[in-house]
């Protein structure tokens, strides 16, 4: 199969994913991780725990792909039919992998649980199949070669797909493609989608190998470059003079080039490398921006305290927001946001302090201001406030309001150590 490019299928197995009970998350990986690979996904489709039409759909799906992968459907219930229906397509007989079944009474016996005669299912593999060792759940994945095709078996839980995805089918799906795909990602922040594309436009249109995209996250855009070549090292030296004029162009507002590298940790690592401290104050986002804060290993280092300022009154007492600002201005104000991170009591305790207030959702005395956040950052003394209007459910409002206030305490902590404020 080397010498012609591959195409792949993803196919989803879960009636709880037809009735929309959970979201098919894993579809989504799997499209991008093949893309990484220079294989082509053409197809996915989402069918049922039923055995007569998951036979028709991987039938289908081997008329017209190399590969087939299929998550979800491994199992110990009677509902749970993917292996045994693949086996039946391949024309595959079962029999029980002695290192399956170890491991899985070993599963078992570690957390105290009862082991029930029917998980010992799981530990049933297809002849010939290439056993996939499940280091984060008890169902094995596998691997089933047929007529020149590929059928990989998956667990739907995606704390189980990633990794074996990672670990044993992406090293399998290397030695099926003629060439080596690299790519590596230019996170930016501080710029919108639209205009990183119109920044980017002329390297867009001209693209050929390495390719370019652009990727809208919340707060941020993601610009991946990808190159093909024989081996690791050209791809690379295709990759490095489109990254140095990505970084070019967008300066500062790179924050990464670095996958596993995000904006909160990019900006705990910014606060390491000049030992300074921050801490938050928070309103409508509930202490979100803290958590993602504390998410990132090594924050402690960094992080000072958060408050969580919900009330008028916990403005005033924690945050020191003067009486006489919530009544003029309400607490949904720029001058509200520049007094959150303002009081002297405060500013004791950290080098940068981050104060978000906001509407989540539609105040009742003027739903038009549903979104209208202010974002405030006290940055070795200096106060920036930022207003945004964001759209969407609160849950969304709230995300992106956390998003934004760390982008700002990233730029204004980048302009304070510019202007060499720190240590003056």
């Amino acid at each position: 199969m080397g010498n012609k490019n591959v195409t792949a299928e993803i196919i989803a197995v879960g009636t709880e994913i037809l009735l929309g009970n959970i979201v098919n998350t894993n579809a989504a990986y799997l499209a991008e991780k093949l893309s990484e690979l220079g294989i082509s996904c053409f197809y996915q489709s989402v069918v049922g725990d039923n055995a007569e039409r998951l036979e028709d759909t991987i039938r289908l799906a081997l008329q017209r792909s190399d590969v087939i992968l299929l998550s979800g459907g491994l199992g110990p219930t009677e509902d749970d039919l993917t292996k045994e229906t693949a086996c039946k397509v391949a024309g595959a007989k079962m029999y029980c992998h002695e290192e399956s079944k170890a491991r899985l009474i070993a599963y078992f016996e570690k957390r105290g649980l009862t082991l029930t005669e029917n998980n010992y299912k799981q530990a049933m593999i297809p002849e010939g199949g290439i056993v996939l060792t499940n280091n984060n759940g008890t169902a094995p994945g596998v691997i089933i070669p047929f007529e020149n095709k590929h059928i990989i078996l998956m667990p739907g839980p995606p704390g189980e797909l990633k990794p074996m995805f990672e670990e044993s089918v992406a090293p399998y799906l290397r030695k099926l493609t003629p060439d080596v795909i690299l790519s590596q990602t230019v996170k930016v922040c501080s710029v919108g989608e639209s205009m990183a594309e119109t920044m980017i436009a002329d390297l867009i249109d001209t693209q050929d190998n390495p390719s370019i995209a652009t990727y809208a996250k919340t707060g941020e855009v993601h610009i991946r470059v990808t190159a093909k070549a024989e081996n690791e090292a050209q791809a690379e030296k295709l990759i490095k003079p489109v990254v140095r004029e990505l970084k070019n162009r967008f300066g500062n507002n790179v924050y990464t080039t670095r996958e596993d590298v995000s904006l909160e940790a990019a900006v705990v690592e910014l606060l390491k490398s000049c030992d300074m401290k921050i801490m938050t104050v928070e309103s409508c986002t509930g202490g979100m921006v803290a958590s993602k804060i504390v998410n990132v290993p090594g924050a402690s280092e960094v992080f000072k305290c958060g408050l969580v300022t919900y009330s008028n009154k916990a403005k005033r007492k924690l945050a020191g927001v003067k009486k006489s600002t919530l009544e003029k201005y309400t607490a949904v104000s720029k001058e509200t946001a520049y007094e959150m991170v303002k009081s002297p009591e405060v500013w004791q305790k950290a080098d940068v302090i981050v104060g978000v207030t906001g509407y989540a959702s539609a105040p009742e005395e003027d739903p038009s201001k549903a979104g209208l956040v202010y974002v405030s950052c006290n940055a070795c003394g200096k106060i920036t406030v930022k207003e945004f209007k964001f759209s969407g459910n609160r849950a969304k409002v709230r995300e992106s309001a956390a998003v934004q206030a760390l982008v700002l305490a990233r730029q204004c902590l980048l302009e304070a150590l510019s202007e060499k404020t720190f240590g003056e």
